[in-house]
């Protein structure tokens, strides 16, 4: 998967994302949201987190 990033998240949407924070720490779940800042909405089977996007190092889809 290639393009820019927006796009990137775009596409990913419904779909389980990997997401490491600069802090080190890692989230595993499906991408709800995201707004222009690239903060995310992600949600697993028991919660909903919503990362600002400037904690975030790497998205993997």
């Amino acid at each position: 998967m290639s393009g820019r990033p927006l796009d990137v998240l775009e596409a990913s949407l419904g779909e389980e994302v990997t997401v490491r924070l600069k802090g080190g720490e890692e989230y595993v779940g499906d991408l709800s949201g995201y707004d222009q800042h690239m903060n995310l909405v992600i949600e697993d089977d028991q919660d909903t987190t919503i990362i600002r996007g400037d904690n975030v190092v790497s998205i993997n889809p």
